[in-house]
């Protein structure tokens, strides 16, 4: 009988338990290898220095010292490397390390040992790799590869960073469905440095993709067999330009282990594993809650604070000029009879208003970051949040008028002005300010989108500071409306 063996995984993130363990581990370990290799690094003597970095390299996994020298100053990092003990260990540093320690170590070794470096990697590690090096480096690091190796990182660097042909390896296995089991399974053997994924794809006489098998289906199958009698249709696939976010939406929906990319003719030309989707996966945070946070700096590199200051302050920036407006804005109104109670409302005003705004949009990122949230909803979405900000803008309004009248009625807040009318216009504030909140929290994301900037931004400084501008202008005005209107 012939096995039918599905691969699918699960799970694309682990659980939260599990993470948190994992993260706990994982964050002892760093800080312990951080004060070893921090000790080592201000002894006295080179040679004990180079005697204890060493046995450090040996004792710890190359991927945990990868993350571990991003605290080291640049001319540390390259003796960290320098000590690992064989290439294999050099190859997973350097695949795993941040693109300053990359760039740091590249300044130090010669065109030689690069190439060692990358004859070793696959194309798709590379890549990523010889982005951290100048194009004049770059040159004669290609003319010293293999022509053949060269010319598979070359196709892969002539697509765009963030799509699914950066994301693809173009070394894989793919047979003729007239191939046997046997065969394919000699073939593999006979291969080694070509990473086995977890499915073999199949190809017709013309070279275009016709299925996939399940690599499990390799063993539990007679080796007589060809692959179209147990072979699978392929379901799911990407072309080359297909966005990074569109990948990582198919494979996080449908649990592909493997996802095939192909060429106009339909033919096979790369696969994107399950790790590299995690790891696009991952950069899309850091990139999202980089621009919830305003910042463009990487966290993951332990930059001095003065760098850290210029990456933050053009964002910070916005949000001083928009406090000046305000500030402004006050100023202008100060003499009139209607503002002499509303300063005492304006914080009360603009932190209702901006958690408001904060909540609506990061909601509709998350819903279009996850896919939830397609162009044919996107109207039933906005109106929704809408209508949400409405009903709390109304509810808020009522209590915070309600509390604000009993107050000054009872004389323990007085700010000299009769307690119905600074409570009426208390109310009638933070419904204004709910709506205006809720209306720029409900369009940024889609306005941002439009012109292909992250939707995230949607939640930063730079929005929520002209939520706050927008917001207490709308009290302002609520405020002069009331008190015309009863005064």
């Amino acid at each position: 009988m012939e096995a039918q063996v599905n691969d699918e995984p699960e799970e694309l993130q682990p659980s939260a338990a599990t993470g948190n363990l994992m993260d706990s581990r994982t964050s002892h370990l760093d800080d312990v290898l951080n004060e070893k290799l921090e000790r080592a690094f201000h002894k006295q003597t080179s040679q004990v220095l180079l005697h204890d970095v060493a046995k450090i390299a040996i004792e710890h996994d190359p991927i945990d010292l990868a993350y571990a020298v991003t605290r080291l100053p640049p001319a540390a990092r390259i003796v960290v490397y320098e000590n690992l003990p064989d290439l294999n260990a050099k190859i997973i540093f350097m695949i795993n390390t941040g693109s300053n320690t990359r760039t740091a170590i590249f300044r130090q070794v010669d065109d030689a040992e690069i190439k060692s470096l990358i004859e070793r990697m696959p194309p798709d590690e590379a890549v990523w790799i010889l982005d951290d090096m100048s194009d004049r480096r770059l040159k004669r690091v290609f003319e010293l590869l293999d022509a053949k190796k060269a010319n598979r990182i070359r196709e892969l660097q002539k697509h765009d960073r963030h799509s699914a042909g950066r994301l693809m390896t173009n070394e894989f296995f793919a047979f003729h469905m007239n191939t046997t089991i046997g065969e394919v399974a000699a073939h593999i053997r006979d291969n080694p440095g070509i990473e086995l994924t977890r499915r073999i794809f199949v190809i017709t006489d013309t070279g275009e993709l016709a299925g996939f098998v399940p690599g499990r289906n390799l063993i539990v199958n007679p080796h007589y067999l060809p692959l179209r009698q147990v072979m699978q249709p392929i379901l799911h696939k990407v072309s080359a330009d297909a966005s990074r976010d569109e990948v990582v939406d198919i494979v996080e929906r449908y649990k592909v282990p493997a996802l095939p990319v192909v060429d106009e003719m339909d033919r096979l030309a790369g696969v994107i594993t399950y790790e590299d989707v995690v790891e696009a996966m991952e950069d899309i945070a850091d990139e999202t809650i980089a621009c919830m946070a305003g910042t463009a700096e990487d966290v993951s590199e332990h930059d001095p604070i003065l760098r850290r200051f210029f990456w933050r302050a053009p964002w910070l920036l916005v949000t001083l000029c928009a406090g000046l407006v305000t500030a402004t804005v006050m100023a202008h109104f100060s003499d009139r009879a209607w503002f002499g109670f509303v300063p005492f409302f304006v914080p009360l005003i603009t932190g209702m208003s901006g958690n408001v705004g904060i909540q609506c949009s990061t909601i509709l990122v998350r819903s279009m970051s996850t896919g939830e949230l397609s162009a044919g909803s996107r109207g039933d979405a906005i109106a929704k949040e809408l209508g949400i900000g409405l009903l709390i803008g109304f509810v808020f309004g009522i209590l915070c008028g309600f509390f604000v009248y009993l107050l000054n009625y009872l004389e323990i807040h007085n700010v000299g002005f009769e307690p119905f009318v600074v409570g009426t216009t208390v109310s009638c504030g933070v419904l204004g300010a709910c709506m205006t909140a809720t209306t720029l929290g409900a369009f940024s994301p889609f306005f941002f989108a439009r012109f292909r900037i992250d939707p995230a931004v949607a939640s930063g400084p730079i929005v929520t500071a002209f939520n706050d501008l927008l917001s207490t202008l709308m009290f302002f005005l609520v405020a002069r409306l009331v008190y015309t209107f009863f005064v």
